[in-house]
């Protein structure tokens, strides 16, 4: 049976987020420490069976490394969902986050349904961006604040059963409570578009 919803998300976020690990995670139940870098960009597909209705993901991972900034609009052009990711130990990658939510809204206004996540929710002794200025943030742009820590395996389902939610409520109309309960399916891969750089990221890169 074919979905009856397709979906296109984009990860978005400096490079050493920790963006690939949050897919990876959500994907394959999978975390390591070191793993390829990510080059230019690949993509995922998941199908989630959200009370009776197929719905199939296609989440688009991008290279975050500054060289690749300008492929963004290639890769995000078209989506209905956009996860913006940024380290909570890392203040310029906060800042970079914010710069790819306006660039989000410059070329797709209101129609993408936008995702704020603070990733490495387990190294809460060294965050340097507060949850409320995080929060605040995020609701002056008309998106949602989510934290994840891919290496815990912290809200890394819940952000990604609340966006399905967010963009069938967007281009659907259900009846109350059409969405309470979801179930995936076993089909998910990764479809890498270039071949991936040899070079292994540090720990840090990887949470």
């Amino acid at each position: 049976m074919e979905a009856e919803k397709n979906f296109k998300v984009v990860l978005l976020g400096e490079g050493c987020v920790g963006k690939t690990s949050i897919v990876l995670r959500y994907i394959q139940n999978t975390f390591n420490d070191k793993h390829l870098m990510t080059q230019h960009a690949g993509f995922f597909q998941k199908n989630i069976n959200m009370a009776g209705k197929r719905v199939c993901l296609t989440i688009w991972d991008t290279a975050g490394q500054e060289r690749f900034h300008a492929l963004g609009p290639i890769y995000y052009r078209g989506s209905q969902g956009a996860l913006v990711v940024y380290d909570i130990t890392d203040n310029d990658s906060f800042i970079k986050a914010k710069n790819w939510i306006k660039e989000l809204k410059a070329m797709l206004g209101n129609d993408i349904v936008l995702c704020i996540i603070g990733n490495k929710c387990d190294l809460e002794k060294t965050r340097v961006i507060s949850l409320e200025e995080a929060e605040a943030y995020a609701a002056s742009v008309g998106a949602k604040h989510y934290s994840t820590s891919a290496k815990l395996n912290k809200g890394v389902e819940e952000l990604f059963l609340d966006l399905s939610k967010r963009m069938l409520s967007k281009n659907t109309t259900s009846t109350p409570g059409a969405s309470n309960s979801a179930s995936t399916s076993n089909r998910s891969e990764r479809i890498p578009i270039v071949p991936e750089s040899t070079e292994t990221k540090e720990s840090c890169c990887s949470k």
